[in-house]
């Protein structure tokens, strides 16, 4: 693909997805047509096929063929962390010039690091890298939902009107071991590695399955999330969204890919490590960041505010980002 034909097939994938959901809840909620199954249950249905089926799959088939040789490849995972850790912090930082309440300071929290690494990220890095660019993307996010439940949930509780509780923070954290969506993620990494170091060679027909089940499970999953979208109220949270989109697409992937470069990531298989780390930490606000606002009392307005700007910027960043990750 040139480079034009590859933002065009990244923004259309993502933008049907969320149109397609977002269109469904319209039709239903206006009952225009009528579901055999709730809103709920199937935004819900579709996640479990996207991330128990589909991932998977495409998690072990880009593993495989990954070059793992290099140590500094270790790295990533800590990176991944990193970035949602510097994320948090720079939102505490725009707070204070804000001046934003307590409730928005939680939201805002979780915007800032919170980022939308499985779905879009993942999807970027496959039209723009390939396979083997996609392949190190479930390293970067190992620790991403222990991070989230570990320190992400509990500093955006701290703010909230439950006050400081840790009860239902812990009671997520031992979720963690039973979660299925953890499980099959960490044993499609696991799978994924031990064929990587069997030395038994992919067979040709994998490729033709990724390059149709990553595209379609990603449409999969932004459907789910454009199922909850909510349209309303972004004009009252302008300043907070331009400072959520500063953080996202500027300090926190400035601040880790110069890190990544300093580990040397940029000399592992032509910068290919770099280019994923340069992509994942620009990715707009997670949908998961509106959980903690919404259980934990919150302002989900900004929340949902930030998340919707900041996914509409990508039609500005993607070209950047190509621009970025093939002038190297």
């Amino acid at each position: 693909m040139v480079n034009t034909s590859k933002f065009l097939f990244s923004f259309s994938i993502i933008g049907f997805g969320l149109a397609l959901g977002y269109l469904l809840q319209v039709l239903v909620r206006n009952e225009k047509i009528r579901l055999p199954i709730a809103l709920d249950e199937l935004r819900k249905l579709l996640q479990k096929v996207a991330l128990l089926f589909f991932m998977p799959i495409t998690f072990v088939g880009a593993i495989w063929i990954v070059d793992a040789g290099n140590a500094t490849i270790a790295a990533l995972p800590f990176l991944g962390v990193f970035a949602l850790l510097v994320g948090g912090v720079f939102a505490l930082a725009a707070v204070r010039v804000l001046g934003l309440p307590s409730k928005q300071t939680g939201a805002l929290f979780a915007c800032g690091s919170f980022t939308n690494i499985g779905s879009i990220g993942a999807l970027i890095c496959f039209v723009f890298l390939g396979e083997k660019g996609f392949g190190l993307v479930p390293i970067y996010k190992l620790f991403e939902e222990a991070a989230y439940y570990g320190i992400g949930f509990p500093i955006a509780k701290f703010y909230s009107s439950e006050g400081r509780g840790r009860e239902q923070t812990l009671q997520h954290l031992r979720g963690l071991a039973r979660d299925p969506f953890i499980i099959v993620a960490l044993s499609s990494i696991a799978l994924g590695g031990v064929l990587n170091m069997s030395g038994v060679e992919r067979p040709e027909f994998y490729s033709t399955v990724n390059l149709i089940f990553i595209p379609l499970g990603t449409i999969i999953l932004l459907t789910s999330i454009g199922l909850a979208m909510q349209l309303k109220r972004l004009g009252n949270y302008l300043r907070e969204c331009i400072s959520v989109s500063l953080i996202k697409f500027v300090l926190v992937p400035l601040a880790i890919s110069t890190t990544a470069l300093m580990v040397g990531l940029g000399k592992v298989e032509a910068g290919l490590p770099l280019k994923v780390v340069i992509i994942l930490s620009s990715m707009p606000v997670a949908f998961t960041a509106l959980v903690p606002p919404s259980i934990y009392d919150l302002d989900l307005d900004l929340a949902n505010s930030c998340w919707l700007f900041t996914t509409a910027l990508l039609i500005l960043v993607l070209p950047a980002l190509l621009y970025v990750v093939n002038s190297f």
